[in-house]
């Protein structure tokens, strides 16, 4: 049996990192960790495992092994093997640590530091042994721990019999990081009743609420004239783009917001006197308010456009996904089971809205019920991500235990 770790640092050093072009898988680099996820599955005995050699995704199951005459739904578990465009994930260099609650110089002659004094949630955290990274990418953690969890629990049930277990379907998706990772999926071929994505936080997090959200693009065309003789007649398409910012709620702001309050967030803005662009996203946990911003995103450009002219700015919205409480709400059980899975375990469960998204929440906007599960990993898509190696290890066992459940009754 080989531990979560050596999968975990195994996986971390491909390169899986997605990105914002519109095509499906994202990267073809991708697929250097779906063919591996798929040869490991294969060794390890699974049944039916398959990549679709087109759109990358990864697919095996686990036969039920129930007494004769006794049935159970069919569990499936998810987790996505991209990791974020926000920082490299090229030539991971993970390593070990244990974390005393001083800091930890990731690399850069102090540059890059594991701090209580900027993240003091990681109290939480003293004494156990964190994966980390030399500060030069991120980790990939998010959400390369849940398919190493999923993937030691698919070892484990295959090698004890003895426990038994429903039918368990396992798949791996890309692009999940761009908003794209169920784009493809044959939910027929993944076969499962209901799911769990792994591709949480600390252990004990589950989540079946997530913001609304959408994507948008803020086009500024402006009027380059040589500065000299300019009055009343340039157009700078850069101020006006922060022009546009100024319109936005300042408080709506994802450093001034928590819990279930929703933000406007500039992602990127590249431009020049000439033409500017700003990438935005909207968040909001509540539908209505989601859609009061994406109108307010828009009456923004249509004031400039009163104001400078029309067609100066172009406002592009598209919604990437869904709260997935709606969908969740008439399916509780599959929350309770895994609550009581992890008080069984001495885990104490905390339910939170994530303020993000999985691809659980797609699924469920599909007809697949999904949550979402833990997986030991804090501070994602950035270079101060990190993995707990207990965390990933107990997570592990709470999938076996979890799957286990169902054979209960």
């Amino acid at each position: 049996m080989e531990d979560v770790l050596d999968r975990f640092l195994r996986y971390v050093k491909i390169d899986t990192q997605s990105a914002e072009n519109g095509q499906h898988p994202s990267t073809a680099k991708q697929f250097d960790l779906a063919r591996l996820l798929a040869r490991e599955l294969r060794d390890m005995g699974a049944s039916g495992v398959s990549l679709d050699e087109k759109l990358c995704y990864v697919y095996a199951e686990l036969p039920a092994n129930l007494p004769e005459g006794k049935t159970a739904p069919t569990v499936g578990f998810m987790a996505h093997m991209d990791t974020s465009p926000a920082v490299s994930g090229e030539n991971v260099k993970p390593r070990v640590v244990t974390f005393t609650g001083e800091d930890v110089d990731l690399g850069g002659n102090g540059k890059y530091v594991l701090s209580l004094r900027d993240f003091p949630f990681m109290k939480a955290f003293i004494g156990e042994e964190l994966v980390v990274t030399d500060g030069s990418t991120l980790l990939g953690a998010d959400d390369k721990a849940g398919v190493a969890e999923i993937m030691a629990m698919a070892e484990y049930l295959l090698a004890h019999p003895e426990i038994r277990h429903g039918r368990i379907c396992i798949c791996f998706t890309p692009d999940e990081e761009v908003g794209a990772g169920t784009s493809g999926i044959d939910l027929r071929r993944f076969g499962a009743d209901f799911g769990y994505t792994v591709d949480g936080g600390p252990l004990g997090g589950m989540e079946y609420e997530n913001f609304n959200a959408a994507s948008a693009v803020l086009t500024v065309h402006g009027r380059s004239i040589h500065p000299g003789s300019a009055k009343n007649t340039m157009l700078n398409a850069l101020l006006v783009a922060m022009e546009f910012q100024s319109l936005l709620p300042v408080f709506e702001n994802p450093m001034y917001t928590e819990g279930y309050e929703g933000f406007y967030h500039l992602c990127d803005l590249n431009g020049d006197v000439e033409k500017a662009v700003a990438v935005y996203i909207i968040r909001d946990h509540d539908r209505e308010k989601f859609e009061q911003k994406k109108a307010r995103f828009r009456a923004s450009a249509d004031f400039l456009n009163g104001k400078y002219g029309p067609g100066t700015c172009e406002a592009e919205l598209r919604d990437s996904y869904y709260n997935m409480k709606e969908y969740i709400l008439p399916h509780m059980e599959i929350v309770d089971k895994a609550k009581e899975a992890m008080l069984e375990m001495g885990i104490t469960p905390r339910v939170s809205p994530i303020r993000g998204g999985t691809d659980g929440a797609m699924l469920s906007h599909m007809g697949l019920p999904c949550p979402n599960l833990c997986t030991g990993g804090g501070n994602c898509h950035g270079r101060f991500e990190f993995a707990s190696v207990p965390q990933m290890r107990k997570i592990a066992e709470l999938l076996v235990r979890i799957a286990e459940k169902y054979a209960e009754g």
